[in-house]
């Protein structure tokens, strides 16, 4: 049996070098012998003793220093298995399928003693379960996990062991589960605090803005408006200073503030109560005082905080106001924003606006005009318009339009036919690519985000391209526009191109046709000026009669055929009351030729029902599901809309889902609801 035990690797060649050796002086033996036999002879005699003590030592020491090595090998795996017991951070080994077999000391006393043998890890903590246990060997998984107060970090990494069953004669296991899960804990809960700490100590930037200061200015009388500035100063210093922020007076309707993150949590939860408390300030003023907020955080610099406030201050304007917007690398977030804002009657904007389009349009020998996608006659009426202020500067003009709907389709006919206009006034998406180039301008109406246009690649063809919205901006907005006009209080974007005209020129003269179209536009967004018209709609409304706008003959044309009212009158017998004030209406296969126009009605006609605050209906269409939302003024259907991918105005949005499951859409749009509820924010 000993004859079968041999040293290998290091320690062999450690024992054998006495032979090396050997070799050495027998050379040197005869090398001398050659020179002096005498002294050669007594050489011999010492290399005869050194080899027989050299084999000695080698045949009988070799048994004992293999005994020494496993003595010490056995007191080193003690003192391995004493410093993995007595190691200070929680260890524990696992089976594969989570059941724990051993655990040190500091894993004990972390579970505590509720812990018992042969029990799966998830019992304690349901984080750590099989299903994220690593497959592969050398392979880590990282979870952080609380328990019993305390947070932690574990790490559990796979360990092989290849050849257990074969060696181990009191546990066996199958081929293909020979490993453990080795996991460890690390304690991270005074780092967490740490961390948590400095972020709530982190500075946030803002800046608040009055909306309508003169308008709230014009309203009371001059000895009290000193009062007034006076009690919103006053309103807006208290609040900054209840929760320990700073505020610096910029100008007479404009503040920039600095809070720290854990205040803004503090102002989230009171839902941001300085919008209401400005607002109820009333020394006579007839117009209520309205603000808007803009956030800024979670950047490295001031600087950009700072910059992020502006861009979220921007936004909660372009939106319409009396709301807060805060901005941050991982998104826009925004607050308050229930009630449509006051109009203002100032045209100053408008002819700002009117005299830089004109300007841009002159430089440019073409001009491309696109609306949204599934055009309605809102966005083909301010097509139009536009079309008619190029094409008095003489400049060479096409309209994008891909899909001609049964509403649109009397006005486009009517344009077509008419040998007046050119032949290629309506294009569709692939001719105008070809047709754009670096004297093109591209002006897109009726919507501000670029998924929604009829041409995406439009936008990245031209660098000169003009923006005419009355949607309010989302963080999705086509962001290269060398002039955005985004006006919320406008009741459609016809409105707002019928005063940009007013302006292009003296000499521009709408003929009756496209006054029509325009007129048109108004009439459906504004739902026969019942919704959202202001001073400004109907003096664009006089403007467009002047023109010779026919109302008999539009109301004509926009006259549903029977199936078309048979189709509503299907929709709306079908119609859902959910929690008992919001209507949600289901279109499904209806055979007519354009469903979402209908589905657009119906939620405007389901507004007529007395208690009904919102009405949502859902039509399916080309392999989607479209949403139209309406409300009068007690619910934020754009909120709602936003939630789900879409977006608009306060009471008139919509989105889409991408599938045709009905089901799935109204629980969605019900999740929704409730969420908005819960919050109390409908």
């Amino acid at each position: 049996m000993n004859q079968d035990i041999k040293l290998k690797g290091q320690l062999k060649f450690y024992m054998q070098w006495p032979i090396f050796l050997t070799i050495l002086l027998v050379a040197m033996n005869i090398w001398i012998f050659k020179i002096d036999k005498e002294a050669g002879a007594v050489m011999i005699l010492f290399v005869v003793t050194y080899v027989c003590v050299v084999l000695f030592m080698y045949f009988r020491s070799r048994y004992i220093v293999l005994s020494d090595m496993v003595d010490f090998a056995e007191q080193y795996g003690l003192v391995q298995n004493i410093l993995l017991k007595e190691l200070p951070t929680p260890y524990a080994i696992l089976l594969d399928d989570g059941k724990i077999i051993w655990g040190n000391k500091e894993f004990k006393e972390m579970i505590g003693e509720q812990l018992h043998r042969d029990v799966y890890l998830s019992k304690y903590l349901p984080d750590l379960h099989r299903g994220i246990f690593p497959k592969e060997e050398g392979e880590a998984v990282t979870v952080e996990v609380t328990y019993e107060g305390r947070d932690y970090q574990a790490e559990l990494r796979c360990v092989s062991i290849k050849g257990f069953s074969n060696t181990e004669q009191l546990l066996e296991l199958p081929k293909e589960k020979e490993h453990f899960i080795a996991v460890h804990f690390e304690d991270v809960t005074e780092l967490k605090a740490y961390i948590r700490e400095n972020e709530e100590q982190q500075m946030v930037a803002g800046l608040i803005y009055i909306d309508n200061y003169d308008e709230v200015m014009e309203s009371v009388e001059e000895v009290r408006q000193s009062l007034l500035v006076a009690l919103i100063d006053r309103k807006i210093n208290q609040y900054i200073s209840g929760i320990s922020g700073i505020v610096k007076k910029l100008e007479k309707d404009k503040y920039f503030v600095v809070i720290k993150k854990i205040s803004f949590e503090k102002m989230e939860k009171t839902k941001f109560t300085l919008l209401d408390e400005v607002k109820n300030v009333n020394i006579g003023n007839q117009v209520p005082v309205t603000l808007s907020v803009g956030l800024g955080f979670g950047t490295d610099t001031y600087t950009s905080r700072y910059n992020y406030a502006r861009v979220a201050i921007d936004l909660a304007l372009a939106r319409g106001g009396d709301q807060v917007v805060v901005k941050s690398p991982q998104g826009i977030k925004y607050y308050g924003g229930k009630h449509e804002h006051t109009s203002k009657n100032t045209r100053v904007k408008a002819r700002v606006k009117a005299e830089a389009l004109r300007e841009f349009m002159m430089t440019k020998e073409r001009v491309i005009v696109m609306g949204h996608k599934m055009a309605d006659v809102d966005s083909f009426g301010a097509a139009i318009g536009i079309y008619k202020a190029a094409a008095s500067m003489e400049k060479k003009v096409n309209i994008v339009l891909n899909d001609v709907s049964a509403s649109v389709r009397p006005f486009y006919e009517a344009f077509k036919n008419n040998s007046a206009y050119p032949e290629n006034l309506f294009v569709n998406s692939h001719e105008a690519e070809q047709l754009a180039d670096e004297n093109t301008m591209v002006i897109v109406v009726d919507t501000n985000k670029p998924k929604m246009t009829e041409c995406e690649r439009l936008l990245k063809l031209s660098k000169t391209i003009a923006v005419l919205d009355h949607h309010r901006k989302s963080d999705d907005e086509i962001e290269n526009a060398v002039l955005s006009y985004i006006e919320p209080y406008a009741s459609s974007a016809c409105e707002m191109v019928a005063e940009v005209l007013q302006y292009i020129g003296e000499d521009l003269k709408l003929k009756p046709m496209e006054a029509n179209s325009m007129y048109a536009g108004i009439m459906i967004d504004t739902n026969n000026f019942m919704t959202r018209a202001g001073v400004r709609t109907f003096e664009a409304a006089a403007y467009l009669r002047r023109c010779g706008a026919d109302i008999t003959y539009v109301r004509k044309l926009l006259r549903d055929d029977m199936a078309s009212y048979r189709a509503k009158a299907a929709i709306i017998g079908d119609v859902e009351v959910y929690r008992k004030v919001f209507a949600i209406g289901r279109a499904e296969n209806l055979n007519i030729e354009s469903p979402t126009i209908i589905g657009a009605q119906v939620a405007n006609e389901l507004l007529n029902i007395d208690e009904i605050k919102a009405s949502f209906v859902l039509t399916t269409y080309n392999g989607r599901i479209y949403v139209s939302a309406r409300s009068i003024d007690e619910v934020n259907v754009q909120r709602i809309m936003e939630e789900l991918g879409g977006g608009g105005h306060i009471n008139a949005s919509g989105t889409q889902f991408e599938h045709t499951d009905m089901e799935e859409a109204v629980a969605a749009l019900k999740a929704v609801i409730d969420k908005w509820i819960q919050k109390g924010d409908v």
